[in-house]
């Protein structure tokens, strides 16, 4: 390890334990993500979905940052799938329950969704993450590494936010390859239908905020995906 990584980890405790040691800091947390849920997804995400990405740069090429890495673009790209991500997991989370209710015969599901751990919310968890993530995963997976090149286009200037996407030329460049024997076939069954599992159990102000650090494996993702590219 270098002497930044350690800075890195150093930093990272400082965030982190406010929200441990401070009742203050850990109510106005959840005060702000029942106020503001959006607002919060979009900051939750921005800062650790992209500090995910920058950990990727360091498995890939040993270094948090480089000139054209796109710090702020990406910050705020992410910061809208954040948002983005927010309501589909609420909509995923209502609307599954209720149609297991319907359709078979997990009565009282939806209930069990809003309260402690249970076998039942377990299962419906586990329906809500099946269905998030083979029908919206692999829509914003493509869209996001769509926005990633876009923003490599403009070597990660913040002019990239403004400038239309050449949405068909860019579908056209990505390795489908590793996006489906990896990032489809590999991640999503192995990695992100267990961890959305556990997500959907844990109390609804964390799930977000569980989702957002689920990102920072994505960025490490990303990254061996790009080494499998080479």
């Amino acid at each position: 390890m270098k002497k930044i990584d350690f800075l890195v980890i150093a930093l990272v405790i400082l965030f982190l334990l406010p929200f441990f040691v401070s009742d203050a800091v850990y109510n106005t947390f959840c005060s702000l993500t029942q106020r503001y849920p959006l607002w919060m997804a979009f900051l939750k995400f921005g800062i650790l979905a992209t500090f995910g990405e920058m950990l990727g740069q360091r498995v890939k090429t040993g270094a948090y940052y480089h000139k054209g890495f796109g710090l702020f673009p990406k910050f705020i790209v992410w910061g809208f799938l954040g948002m983005w991500i927010a309501l589909a997991m609420s909509v995923f989370k209502v609307g599954i329950p209720a149609f297991m209710e319907k359709a078979s015969c997990f009565s009282g599901v939806s209930e069990a969704m809003k309260g402690e751990f249970s076998g039942l919310k377990l299962v419906g968890a586990f329906f809500i993450s099946v269905m998030m993530n083979t029908s919206f995963a692999p829509v914003f997976m493509t869209f996001h590494k769509i926005c990633d090149m876009h923003i490599a286009s403009y070597e990660g200037r913040a002019v990239s936010l403004v400038r239309p996407m050449k949405v068909k030329q860019l579908i056209q460049e990505v390795n489908w390859e590793v996006q489906w024997d990896f990032v489809f076939k590999k991640t999503i069954p192995l990695f992100w239908i267990p961890a959305h599992t556990l997500t959907f159990c844990l109390p609804g102000d964390f799930q977000v905020l569980f989702a957002a650090f689920c990102s920072i494996i994505l960025g490490l993702f990303l990254s061996i995906a790009a080494m499998r590219k080479r």
